[in-house]
């Protein structure tokens, strides 16, 4: 009888902690936004502020970016993918989605890097001009997210080999999921504001 009274005083506490930490992610996800916020906001006083450097529309690849863009919209897919096995209880399948997952966010960031190293060794880098300055401002800070994102991923892949789908591990993997997601919602307005209306001349 006292072991059934301890568990119903520890699940309730369990709750409540498992809502604090989802409320805790949600306002960091807040201020994230706020963070972005500002560098938009930056880049668009700023882009056309050139001093005599390129311009977007001299810069900027579509069809590389387009690239970018599949390959990170596609680590979004299957980071769904590895949360409806999770959600499954299919504990190779989450590994599996997850391994591809970090795979397509590592390839991202590689052409990602390979794009900045190309502007700079034509001496485009972030001292050159204003719109410069707070394009790799905007980009990088995404940049490093998706860093963050990648270093976390790898961990959680380790903890779910080593002991699988338990319930601190579930809450981690939905919380990564969320992230993740949120860095390819960014993405989309980063293409959409930067590198399209950039090309574009706008």
């Amino acid at each position: 009888m006292s072991k059934d009274v301890s568990v119903a005083i520890e699940l309730p506490k369990q709750n409540e902690d498992n809502s604090k930490t989802v409320f805790g992610f949600w306002l960091y996800i807040m201020t994230d936004c706020v963070l972005f916020a500002s560098l938009f906001a930056t880049y668009a006083v700023l882009h056309k502020n050139i001093f005599g450097g390129p311009s977007g529309e001299q810069i900027f690849h579509l069809p590389y970016i387009l690239l970018e863009t599949i390959v990170l919209l596609t680590s979004s897919f299957t980071c769904g993918l590895a949360i409806l096995s999770l959600r499954r209880n299919h504990k190779n399948k989450v590994l599996f989605w997850l391994g591809i997952t970090f795979l397509l966010g590592l390839l991202f960031l590689i052409l990602e890097v390979t794009e900045f190293r190309h502007l700079v060794i034509e001496g485009n880098s972030w001292r050159r001009s204003g719109f410069l300055s707070s394009y790799f401002a905007l980009v990088g800070t995404h940049g490093l997210h998706i860093t963050i994102g990648l270093l976390w991923m790898l961990v959680m892949g380790i903890r779910v080999f080593t002991s699988g789908l338990t319930r601190g591990n579930i809450r981690r993997l939905t919380l990564l999921s969320i992230f993740w997601h949120f860095l390819d919602i960014i993405w989309i307005f980063i293409f959409t504001i930067v590198y399209l209306m950039g090309a574009l001349g706008t």
